[in-house]
């Protein structure tokens, strides 16, 4: 029973910010018409009145993210053409890195570089999870598909890792950046101030919770080694 209960909690855990991450986004997505401007559109205006009128905004299918790298915002096409809240806060939040940037704000910085060591490491995981079912077929032992199994979790976590200790950079984006910008701009409906807080914070969240989502993995190979 304990096992069981251990494993739920762990389970919710896991799961829990990532609904409440697609919960809060998808709640005030709509009506889909809610602003005059896309999210797109108000991503390019606060680009160029924080003069970074060299980053460019561009429409992805690889989630939002600023890509400090390339110098371009980018949003996925209910960002970019949505006139919704969650659209246009979410431009926000993004311009709000692209800011950080341009002011040499050191977390974004050791914020890249930890990425640029994690991406590899959460690969190399996917990979050692997929071969200890192999391994603990082969070599007649579970024990050595456990093995590589506990190795597909620690660096699989290791993405995990990395956006916990950045998620003070995530909130700075949004509350230090983009909050002031949408409020002071007035490019907030009145009473909208309250809900665009909740999509700062869950946009804050999201890379945490997607790779939280990516732990659940480990639970499926544990499953299948354990039959």
């Amino acid at each position: 029973m304990f096992y069981i209960v251990s494993m739920v909690a762990i389970i919710l855990l896991i799961v829990g910010p990532s609904y409440w991450v697609k919960h809060t986004l998808t709640k005030y997505s709509h009506p889909e018409d809610r602003y005059p401007g896309s999210g797109g559109e108000l991503a390019r205006i606060l680009l160029d009145w924080a003069n970074l009128q060299n980053v460019k905004v561009e429409v992805t299918e690889l989630g939002d993210h600023y890509d400090p790298i390339a110098k371009a915002v980018r949003l996925t096409p209910d960002k970019y053409n949505g006139r919704s809240l969650t659209a246009i806060t979410v431009a926000a939040h993004e311009v709000g890195h692209a800011i950080q940037d341009r002011d040499g704000y050191l977390p974004l910085k050791f914020r890249t570089r930890l990425v640029e060591i994690a991406a590899p490491a959460e690969k190399l995981g996917a990979v050692i999870l997929m071969l200890a079912p192999v391994i603990a077929v082969a070599a007649k032992a579970p024990g050595a598909g456990a093995l590589f199994l506990l190795g597909g979790l620690l660096t699989m976590g290791t993405a995990t890792l990395v956006h916990l200790v950045t998620l003070p950079m995530e909130m700075h984006a949004s509350f230090a950046r983009a909050l002031p910008m949408l409020v002071h701009g007035n490019y907030l409906i009145h009473g909208d101030e309250p809900h665009a807080r909740k999509i700062l914070r869950a946009a804050a969240w999201t890379y945490v919770s997607a790779s939280l989502m990516t732990l659940l993995n480990v639970a499926r190979w544990w499953a299948i080694l354990r039959r």
